[in-house]
């Protein structure tokens, strides 16, 4: 049985609408009731996690909603119906941060990696509006399903560039990039020196769910050269090429790298042609 209509079936008795909301806390509790559904049950509350009673999952839920702000995106996911979507909650305030510039334009052209269930295509369309163009991609052919509904979907490897040159030429160029794509530290480099190159200029790079970058699993480790933190930290010295003679790590970071913005887990790079700075002093 699948965790979105699980959901819709959970008894909440006089709970109000607030046991439809789905949040990041909510969908990985419905996932673990599905999980433990057994021979088509119908009673629900007898196999909540860690709850015993409706009114201690209503409580969690009411947890969650407190830490969700009033941002258009914080209240896009709060209300949000239709494919699952996860996502940390910390990272919301960090997408209104950088992507509410966006919104004035009217049209922009967003690259996702990682489709998974098909929800943050949704939000993605969501926010930006219906003149923007939303592309995701994954390796997964069953994603292939999610084509059409809220943006259109490629099925590939993140880590091959024709793939992903191909569909940046599809889409006639990009402006937002977000990488929730394997995690895995190889396929994150390989997409971030494909595609960073190709965003437009004053575009934006994100790459999400960065903590893998400690995991050896994921071929990461703490201060491992393969980190892609470690990467980002390279990337710092390139954008002070001007104060050492060190080479850069990139060809590109020199001139293009602006700014790189650094969160829990997740890292955001602003792309625009980088002149030499120049003091000047006024007044006096």
């Amino acid at each position: 049985m699948r965790a979105n209509v699980i959901a819709v079936k959970i008894d909440c008795g006089a709970a109000d609408e607030r046991c439809s909301t789905t949040t990041g806390v909510y969908v990985a509790i419905r996932n673990r009731i599905a999980n433990q559904l057994q021979n088509g049950a119908r009673r629900l509350t007898a196999y909540l996690p860690s709850a015993q009673s409706i009114e201690k999952f209503q409580s969690e839920l009411d947890d969650v909603r407190d830490k969700i702000g009033d941002t258009r995106m914080e209240r896009l996911f709060a209300n949000h119906q239709g494919p699952q979507l996860l996502k940390w909650l910390h990272y919301l305030p960090i997408y209104e941060r950088h992507f509410s510039p966006y919104r004035e334009v009217g049209s922009v052209s967003l690259l996702e990696l990682g489709v998974y269930r098909g929800g943050s295509l949704k939000l993605w369309r969501e926010y930006f509006g219906p003149a923007s163009q939303v592309f995701g991609i994954d390796i997964d052919p069953a994603c292939a399903r999610f084509d059409g509904d809220y943006g259109s979907v490629r099925i590939g490897s993140q880590a091959d560039p024709d793939f992903l040159q191909g569909v940046v030429q599809e889409m006639g160029g990009i402006d937002i990039v977000i990488d929730d794509g394997s995690h895995v530290m190889k396929h994150i480099k390989a997409s971030f020196e494909t595609l960073f190159p190709l965003l437009s200029d004053g575009g934006l790079y994100v790459v999400e769910d960065l903590h893998t970058a400690y995991w050896p699993s994921f071929g990461g480790g703490y201060r491992s050269r393969r980190s892609f933190i470690e990467t980002a930290k390279g990337l710092v010295d390139d954008m002070h090429h001007w104060y050492h003679r060190r080479a850069a790590s990139q060809p590109f970071a020199k001139d293009q790298v602006a700014a790189v913005h650094f969160y829990d887990s997740m890292i955001v790079f602003e792309k625009r042609k980088v002149e030499r700075p120049t003091s000047v002093m006024v007044g006096g």
